[in-house]
């Protein structure tokens, strides 16, 4: 089979899987499908739609379980809405630190380095911690993890769970949170 022929085959097996997983993305009832390329996916509104992000002390908890339902500890991949449209967001990997009644507390990650703009980001009340790279990322990319916005995730819209921190890294995020993302 010639090189433009393979190509465009493995081009229109993409589009089909990415098709094919777009309608699943947040299906609770099946198996957690979906391909964090594709970010124009809603999530599932609950009947009171998302609450706002969390505000106060988080009581960070490690408590990871082996039992396919996300756990603060893990990280998990999920809707995050934009802090300054709630009815917008992106589909990403998160940290799960603690619970808020029915809902789940999180942290969000990026691949992007932040040390290179912590001027900007702290005009901005932004504070990024790096935290290594894992399996929560298929290109084991460093990342980094946001301490200062505090999202309540509903266990029922994360796709996949990506992996389980562990414990020191995790203490130290927690650490950091409690004392306000100062001096980590």
């Amino acid at each position: 089979m010639s090189t433009p022929r393979w190509t465009a085959l493995l081009r229109a097996a993409s589009r089909a899987l990415r098709s094919a997983t777009r309608h699943r993305r947040f299906d609770t009832r099946g198996p957690r499908g979906g391909t964090s390329a594709d970010r124009s996916a809603r999530p599932p509104r609950s009947s009171d739609g998302y609450p706002g992000d969390f505000a106060g002390r988080v009581r960070a908890t490690y408590s990871p379980r082996a039992d396919g339902a996300p756990d603060p500890g893990e990280i998990v991949w999920t809707w995050v809405p934009y802090e300054e449209d709630h009815s917008r967001g992106k589909d990403r990997p998160v940290l799960l630190v603690g619970r808020d009644g029915p809902w789940l507390l999180g942290l969000q990650l990026t691949s992007q380095d932040h040390d290179r703009d912590a001027v900007q980001e702290a005009r901005h009340g932004r504070s990024w911690m790096d935290i290594g790279s894992g399996p929560w990322d298929a290109r084991r990319r460093p990342s980094e993890v946001r301490l200062d916005r505090v999202l309540r995730v509903d266990p029922g819209t994360v796709r996949r769970e990506g992996a389980v921190l562990d414990r020191g890294t995790f203490e130290r995020v927690a650490d950091a949170m409690a004392r306000g993302a100062r001096d980590w």
